[in-house]
């Protein structure tokens, strides 16, 4: 819990009302408004909530003026280096590191709930053939709840922990279906032989006329995009999760909220974005020509994957996914070079130029994962699916905090109202 540390006060009206004030772990200090609207009888004003907090969570710490990203305390460069995907699962959920003997048995729980019920492929046959994955994603994981009714009861510990582990094991195999789905290939069960990263490269990619040849460079780097995007403090998706949780959802459906939040080219599809004005750019020549486009106020162009909401200095995140890349393409080689140089010869530009400098416009961990999502071979549609099964634990991890805490209540916004009033009704015969 915050500690208490200190007052604030609001004048108005001739009126002062003393708010207490709370200190976190880390971060800005924070007024607690809770009791203004009854006492003073006001609103505060904050759209897009960039100003507000609104929940205490233990999870997640992002200072953007420094660049610092932590999952439960630990640095994201140490964890990307030394940990796995599965392992920062165990960490954002239960709020530690597992031992050896932790770990296996959850990796083992998750692995025994990677298949998913067999009547689900009925419910990929009704979507049309060219539906995007997103669509299709968003409706089977909240038709989830249709199937796996032992764990929606959310008053039940067991149940809770029951969907955790279903959601973090079942979305690779949903996501997978959904690219096989708009592609004409048969589905490819899991395989418990398999790790996390390599299960979910199968199901994608192997096909039942060929033997299936896995790459641990690629493995690694697929492990390192989920790692990397598996929560990010209390952002849209999330909290839209948060909200939609607030009001008793079973999680499946809460998840299911977070996807259609996530799918929104400002959050989720900002990778997509980034590859595509790369393609366009094409190759290194073209580079100056697309700078003055993007430093021309008048000129609609925007450099894509450069700057971000929160961070103001640099994207943590990119700085590991920078070298992945370099590993993945030296890997799979030719096709994506030209895209490649493109990208590290407009990061030199955005490292120097003064323009980007003072406007913190810096690249993203966008601006590398969509570069290594189709060296892999995935289509564009389906980097914000990939982006979305990796975030799921972190969703999951917030929905299961949120439901413990004592203080949480059903989310409300308040506004400011400007329509009119007191309007009488006229009939219709008479307008």
């Amino acid at each position: 819990m915050t500690q208490s540390s200190g007052s604030a006060t609001v004048s108005f009206d001739e009126q002062e009302f003393d708010l207490p004030m709370a200190s976190p772990t880390a971060g800005p200090r924070v007024i607690d408004i809770r009791t203004l609207y009854r006492r003073a009888k006001v609103f505060t004003f904050d759209p897009g909530f960039t100003s507000t907090a609104s929940c205490e969570s233990a999870i997640t710490f992002i200072d953007g003026e420094r660049g610092m990203l932590q999952y439960r305390g630990y640095p994201i460069e140490q964890l990307a280096s030394q940990s796995r995907f599965l392992e920062v699962c165990y960490l954002l959920l239960y709020s530690r590191l597992p031992t050896k003997e932790e770990f296996n048995t959850f990796r083992d729980r998750v692995t025994m709930h990677t298949m998913v019920h067999e009547q689900l492929i009925n419910f990929y046959r009704g979507f049309r053939r060219d539906a995007h994955p997103m669509a299709i994603i968003t409706g089977v994981v909240g038709a989830l709840s249709a199937f796996y009714h032992d764990s929606t009861d959310i008053t039940d510990p067991e149940q809770r922990e029951l969907a955790c582990i279903r959601m973090i094991a079942k979305l690779p195999t949903i996501a997978a279906m959904a690219y096989k789905y708009s592609i004409g290939h048969p589905y490819v069960y899991p395989r418990n032989n398999f790790g996390y990263a390599e299960n979910f490269l199968y199901m994608c990619f192997s096909v039942p006329a060929e033997k299936y040849e896995s790459f641990d460079e690629i493995n690694r780097a697929m492990d390192l995009i989920f790692l990397l995007h598996a929560d990010h403090e209390q952002n849209a998706s999330t909290s839209t999760v948060r909200l939609a949780g607030s009001s008793g959802a079973n999680p499946f459906a809460c998840v299911a909220a977070g996807i259609a939040c996530l799918w929104g080219p400002a959050h989720g599809g900002a990778n997509e974005g980034c590859l595509r004005m790369l393609r366009e750019i094409g190759t290194v020549d073209r580079i100056p020509e697309y700078i003055a486009r993007a430093k021309d106020r008048s000129d609609p162009f925007r450099l894509m994957g450069f700057g971000h909401r929160v961070y103001k200095s640099f994207d943590p995140r990119a700085h590991v996914m920078k070298n992945t890349a370099d590993e993945v393409l030296d890997l799979v080689d030719s096709k994506n070079r030209p895209t490649l140089m493109v990208a590290k010869e407009l990061e030199r530009i955005a490292l120097q130029d003064d323009y980007f400098q003072q406007r913190n416009l810096y690249p993203n961990v966008d601006f590398y994962s969509g570069i290594i999502l189709d060296a892999i071979g995935f289509p564009t549609e389906m980097f914000t699916p990939i982006f979305a099964l990796s975030r799921t634990v972190g969703w999951i991890s917030q929905w299961k905090e949120m439901i413990a805490d004592p203080i949480q209540k059903i989310g409300r916004p308040r506004q400011l109202y400007t329509g009119p009033v007191d309007r009488n009704y006229v009939p219709i015969d008479e307008r």
